[in-house]
């Protein structure tokens, strides 16, 4: 694979989506193109407008061995245009036992145009997801700079309080991930300004991305949450949903 240096690969002015691939049909396609040529537009960057003709004559010419889910990862930049399949890693395990989470001691930038879209600045991501699953949890945490709630490492937070489902507000500082408009069209959701005390006395927590959709929370640190009934009601749907695509 010949990459061509260019800003996006010496500056991170680049672009990527990692798309779910169910029985070989690309989910929520429509959308990851959306907020990928928002992107483009948003942070002026020279690079083509990203097709959907592309996409798939991509996966036509790479349709041997497909299983039940597969990924597929798109990386934009000015002088580079790259699709990837590679193997779904998440199993009936994850979500019978739900995540851990920790809480990052890296703060969100809500400031900063990055923050809201999916650059190929994503060290912070990177490295704390990694200082995580060393420390035995699955996901860590993201506070901003006013010890707010903003998001996951790879993923949108949900958190359930009698009932009510409540996310972060987008300008708290987060991607707006593709399954986390899905819920917020789907359901009532409440979108607010989250601290840690309201974190830790939810009912239930839950994370989605475009990977694993709805991921249930087993424990926060030490706390530890004794609902999955809202994360498991929603997932079960999202699966009808993905089975009738």
């Amino acid at each position: 694979m010949l990459i061509e240096l260019d800003d996006g690969y010496s500056f991170g002015l680049g672009l990527f989506e990692t798309i779910l691939l169910y029985k070989g049909k690309p989910v929520f396609l429509d959308e990851h193109l959306a907020r990928i040529n928002k992107s483009i537009v948003d942070l002026g960057l020279n690079i083509d407008k990203l097709e959907k003709n592309e996409v798939f004559q991509y996966l036509n010419n790479n349709n041997k061995n497909t299983f039940e889910y597969e990924v597929l990862k798109i990386v934009l930049s000015e002088k580079n245009r790259l699709f990837l399949k590679r193997e779904y890693i998440y199993t009936e395990k994850d979500y019978q036992k739900g995540f851990s989470l920790n809480i990052s001691k890296v703060r969100r930038n809500e400031s900063s145009i990055f923050t809201f879209h999916k650059t190929l600045n994503y060290g912070d991501n990177i490295l704390e997801k990694r200082k995580s699953k060393k420390l035995g949890y699955d996901e860590p945490i993201f506070l901003n700079s006013k010890n707010q709630i903003t998001e996951g490492a790879t993923s949108n937070i949900f958190v359930v309080v009698e009932d009510k489902i409540y996310t972060p507000k987008l300008s708290c500082g987060l991607l707006n991930g593709i399954v986390r408009q899905y819920i917020v069209s789907n359901y009532d959701v409440i979108e607010s300004e989250i601290d840690l005390e309201f974190l830790n006395n939810a009912d239930e927590i839950f994370l989605t991305n475009s990977l694993f959709g709805i991921m249930p929370v087993n424990n926060l640190e030490k706390k530890v949450f004794k609902s999955q009934k809202i994360s498991k009601e929603i997932f079960s749907h999202y699966k009808k949903y993905l089975g009738n695509i």
